[in-house]
């Protein structure tokens, strides 16, 4: 990944532009400069607008660190929640692409060049702005909390590009300085990531030096909801490693409310509108893709499929996330998942919850991974995370050890009593985290635990997708890159 001023130049899609734009004017900060960098570099670099000042991309003088700090922010998202997670679904089987190039991904049809904009997603829009916004608020001595909050969006993309891809430039990641960045194993990449969220928990401890308000779109300076993030982030990751026992402990510390989930915010206007919103209806992509027949079934009454049962009822979380159309079964853009002003999920109340399940489980025991899930499903009784759900169509009754066991309304095909439960866990996940990149993380993950996975299969051929592949604008500019260069079915280094 060389970082260059020509990095910036390049094939952005549309929706960068404008979710950018719109967030920074609804937090009252933009800077000529910050917007520009952001926004034009359809069609020249950074650099050649601002020529000689733009030469450190850590000590930029000529914007604040909270416009910087809110373009990072608005990156993350755009990362997170965009055609990232869109195409992990696709690969981890919640979506099924019927048009254009969506049906090429369905078909494991990919190359390289797929790969540019999701790249520079992670590194440009995210990571380098976080990255600067970081040493900007260094600079001029803002404190301690702002500086972790930068850390911790850095470590929420450093892990994510690592899952996706393996191996990634860490330490010479988005520095000029080096033309050339090494790639760094995917488990050392995991370990920095996790001493990275270490120093941002140590920097919100501290308590002072919160961002300008209204910089900080998510939280706006809350220090406890920053806190609790980097501890479920630090649960994520260590799940991803298969570190169960860590993952148990430091989900303990995560996030404690729906109030501090990290959601991207979206609004009423169309340019800042829920990215899936914009794919379905402004940008009229209702063509190209559309809920897959697996994950439909599992959510629809009456489907053969239907994982509902005497204790539970999915209506209403089937009609939060689900609409049917002419085109087929497709994300609810009305009032629902993908509503326009509907918050995008990046780091979840919910998640930590099924976090606390499977990794208590794994660390416990059956009876700390039951007690967990029931407070999951005692969360989602109570409405949980559904925006428009009628009380009538909502049922998360407790379960007890008896419905585990051969014949119990969870183990109707009698298998191990303590693999019912994980069984149970891995798919309440799998629901839950509809249309994320942790979808795609898992059904790696468990690939080899053949009796309790969700039982994806693969749309064509024997093998499930394993990684994104390295993108081409990389392959081209960087010497570093791996050799040989690892093929969309390889298994990355944690999942081997």
């Amino acid at each position: 990944m060389k970082f260059s001023s020509k990095t910036f130049v390049a094939n952005k899609k549309k929706e960068t532009a404008t979710l950018l734009k719109k967030s920074l004017k609804k937090h009252s900060i933009m800077r000529p400069f910050i917007l520009v960098c952001i926004t034009v570099f359809l069609t020249q670099s950074c650099s050649d607008l601002v020529a000689d000042l733009n030469n450190d991309p850590n000590n930029q003088t000529t914007s604040a660190y909270q416009t910087i700090l809110t373009g990072a922010e608005v990156g993350s998202i755009l990362f997170q929640t965009g055609e990232n997670a869109r195409r992990a679904a696709i690969f981890a089987g919640q979506y099924t692409g019927v048009d254009r190039q969506h049906l090429g991904f369905n078909q494991y049809s990919v190359t390289t060049s797929d790969f540019n904009a999701l790249w520079n997603d992670g590194f440009n829009d995210a990571l380098r702005n976080a990255m600067v916004a970081e040493q900007t608020a260094v600079n001029e001595v803002v404190g301690a909390v702002t500086v972790g909050i930068t850390q911790v969006v850095q470590a929420q993309t450093f892990g994510t590009l690592a899952a996706l891809y393996g191996d990634v430039p860490f330490d010479q990641a988005v520095n000029e300085e080096f033309q050339n960045p090494m790639f760094e194993e995917q488990v050392a990449v995991y370990s920095k990531t996790q001493t990275l969220l270490d120093k941002a928990i140590l920097n919100l401890e501290e308590g002072t030096g919160r961002p300008a308000t209204g910089s900080d779109i998510y939280f706006d300076g809350n220090v406890q909801a920053w806190f609790e993030n980097a501890h479920t982030l630090k649960a994520r990751f260590y799940m991803h490693t298969k570190e169960y026992e860590k993952a148990y402990m430091a989900a303990q510390k995560g996030i404690s409310t729906a109030n501090n989930s990290m959601q991207g915010p979206h609004g009423s206007a169309a340019e800042d509108a829920n990215l899936n919103y914009q794919f379905f209806a402004v940008e009229v992509r209702q063509s190209d893709l559309i809920v897959s027949n697996f994950m439909a079934g599992l959510m629809k009454p009456g489907s053969l499929t239907y994982r509902g049962n005497s204790k539970t009822n999915e209506s209403g979380r089937n009609n939060f996330y689900f609409t049917t159309n002419s085109q087929g079964v497709q994300p609810n853009i009305t009032n629902g998942y993908a509503a326009q002003s509907a918050p995008s999920a990046m780091i979840t109340y919910q998640e930590n919850l099924l976090i606390l399940a499977e990794a208590g489980y794994r660390a416990n025991g059956f009876d700390t991974g039951l007690t967990h899930l029931n407070n999951f499903r005692a969360y989602m009784n109570a409405g949980g995370y559904l925006t428009n759900a009628n009380a009538s169509n909502i049922l998360y009754d407790a379960y007890s050890t008896a419905d585990f066991v051969a014949g119990g309304i969870e183990n109707t095909d009698s298998i191990n009593t303590e693999d019912a439960l994980l069984r149970e866990i891995l798919e309440e996940r799998y629901i839950t985290l509809f249309g994320q990149v942790e979808v795609f993380n898992d059904t790696r993950r468990t690939e080899n635990e053949t009796v309790v996975r969700v039982p994806v299969l693969p749309n064509v051929g024997a093998l499930l997708p394993q990684r994104f592949i390295y993108p081409q604008s990389e392959i081209d500019r960087n010497n570093n890159v791996p050799n040989p260069i690892p093929d969309f079915f390889d298994k990355t280094p944690i999942n081997k």
